[in-house]
């Protein structure tokens, strides 16, 4: 089929289409066409700069906590996402995400918990509405000391 339609310009756009052999359908649209186009600069660098162990008293030594220090590049992330797994970055033990408010220079701490000790692989997710970036560790976690 073939039609016509003006727009703005006034200048003529045709669009056909025609039948394929394996049963789609390929359509061609020639003539003048106008959009906007938005450049968002996204986040676009994360770096763990800092571990630090949490001391506890022994009767919370269930589990051991991390703080990680984290900075980023870019636009200013709305939620940061924790993906804990094994030594070798294969197998997920576990996923936490949490909204966060930056509101100036992105530096932020976040805390997690590792029930036993080991050597864990750690992905820190930083995100907005429009990017994500990703920073990853291997961490020795060893009673209430990490490295």
């Amino acid at each position: 089929t073939t039609g016509a339609s003006s727009n703005s310009d006034s200048s003529t756009a045709v669009e056909s289409m025609e039948d394929n052999p394996d049963g789609g359908c390929h359509i061609y649209r020639n003539g003048y066409y106008r959009t906007g186009i938005s450049v968002v600069e996204g986040i676009l660098e994360v770096n763990i700069i800092q571990m630090m162990s949490i001391q506890m008293t022994e009767s919370q030594a269930e589990n051991s906590l991390v703080d990680f220090v984290v900075t980023c590049q870019g636009s200013l992330p709305t939620d940061v996402c924790t993906v804990v797994s094994d030594p070798t970055c294969q197998v997920s033990k576990s996923v936490v995400c949490d909204p966060i408010i930056v509101t100036d220079e992105c530096l932020l701490t976040i805390r997690r918990a590792f029930e036993e000790p080991g050597t864990y692989c750690i992905n820190i997710t930083l995100g907005d509405d429009t990017s994500q970036a990703l920073a990853s560790a291997l961490i020795s976690v060893n009673g209430g000391e990490s490295t």
